[in-house]
Parts: structure tokens; C-alpha cells; sequence
């Protein structure tokens, strides 16, 4: 009789002491679900702002073909590695856009007119923060993802977590300095200005939303 208790008391503990490990895999595999869908929403905004960026300088420097050639090309390809989930190939394709956008905005400082385009300086301060709220989500994604890597490999946890399809997660990195949007201050260079900026088509700016699509 003694054993039995024993081995029911046993059973109660290994039970329940899987059904806690468990459960915390579940929860800090939904807080990892969570932290990178708000970084999904912020690429995809800063994906919806792009255009309306580019058009709006391209109605000013419409001969710097490349350059947005670059950044549309490089917003392709983010969209496309986004499709996948997989941060180790968004990461990188995120890079790639952040450089052609800092290139975008140099282009940008040696157009003054632009200093007056209210759908410009809306744009840029929209990107500012979506770059900002995506800063914030990706440091809490890593955070989660670790906490979340490091119960998978945990005994008793890694005991459940190949069964169960409880898998390792991958980090989302990227250049924190590519990242930042730089600010044109619109300072006038000494001397008379460029020609090709002198003669940008102020009217060009008001074919251009002043504000990105719908996310």
C-alpha cells in the first residue's frame, strides 16, 4: 500500500511538474509571438512610407535616378525577406534599406526648397518614430526571445520542448546606427546653390500625399 502511494505521489509530482513546464514554455513563446508582431506592424509602416518619401524628392532632384532606384529596390527585397518570419534574413534586408535611405536623405540636404514641403517634413518625422517604436519592439523581441531560448534548453523544459514543437528562436539584428533617419537641417551652402536645385519644380511636391498610405 505504501508503495503505491508512493509511486501515485510520484506521478502527481512528474504531472504536474511537466504541465508547469509546460505552460511556461506556451506563455513565453506567446510573449516572443507578440514581440515580433509589433515589429512586423512598425516594418511595415516604415515599408507604406517609403514611396511617398521618394516621390516627394524625386519632384525635386529628379535626376538622381540611382538613388531611388536604390531605395526602391532595397524596399523590394525587405518586403520580400519580410514574407518569410525568419529575423536572420529580415535583419539584413533592413540594413540594406536603412543605407539607401540615409543616401535618400543626403540627397535631400542639398535641396532647400524642401525646407517648405510640409509633406516632406511630415514624412520624415513619421519615419522618425516608426524607427523609434521599432527600436523599442526589437529590444523586447531579443529580450523575450532569450528568456524564451534559454527555457527550451532548461531542464525539465527540453525535455518537452522537441514533443511538444517548441523551437529556438532567432534574434533580430540590425545596425543601430543605419537605422537612425537622419535630420536635414537645410543649411545653405556657402556660395550660390546648385542649378539642378535651384530650378526643382516646387509644384512637383503637390501631387504627393502628405502623409503615408493606410497602414
Amino acid at each position: 500500500m505504501l508503495a503505491v502511494i508512493v509511486i501515485v505521489i510520484f506521478l502527481v509530482v512528474v504531472l504536474g511538474g511537466g504541465a508547469l513546464g509546460f505552460n511556461g514554455l506556451v506563455r513565453r513563446r506567446n510573449r516572443t509571438q507578440e514581440a515580433w508582431s509589433e515589429i512586423d506592424v512598425e516594418l511595415k509602416r516604415r515599408h507604406d512610407l517609403i514611396p511617398n518619401l521618394v516621390e516627394t524628392v524625386k519632384g525635386y532632384a529628379a535626376h538622381e535616378q540611382g538613388t531611388f532606384q536604390a531605395v526602391t529596390t532595397a524596399r523590394a527585397a525587405a518586403i520580400s525577406a519580410g514574407s518569410t518570419d525568419d529575423p536572420a534574413k529580415i535583419g539584413p534586408a533592413e540594413n540594406v534599406l536603412s543605407k539607401t535611405l540615409r543616401s535618400l536623405f543626403a540627397v535631400a540636404e542639398a535641396y532647400p526648397q524642401l525646407r517648405a514641403v510640409e509633406s516632406f517634413l511630415q514624412l520624415q518625422e513619421q519615419l522618425t518614430s516608426s524607427e523609434d517604436k521599432l527600436e523599442y519592439a526589437r529590444r523586447y523581441y531579443n529580450t523575450s526571445a532569450r528568456d524564451y531560448n534559454i527555457a527550451l534548453q532548461s531542464f525539465p523544459r527540453n525535455l518537452l520542448a522537441s514533443p511538444f514543437g517548441f523551437h529556438q528562436v532567432g534574434f533580430f539584428q540590425t545596425d543601430e546606427a543605419e537605422r537612425q533617419v537622419p535630420q536635414v537641417s537645410f543649411t545653405p551652402p556657402t556660395g550660390a546653390p546648385p542649378a539642378s536645385a535651384a530650378s526643382g519644380p516646387p509644384e512637383a511636391a503637390s501631387s504627393v500625399s502628405s502623409g503615408p498610405p493606410a497602414a
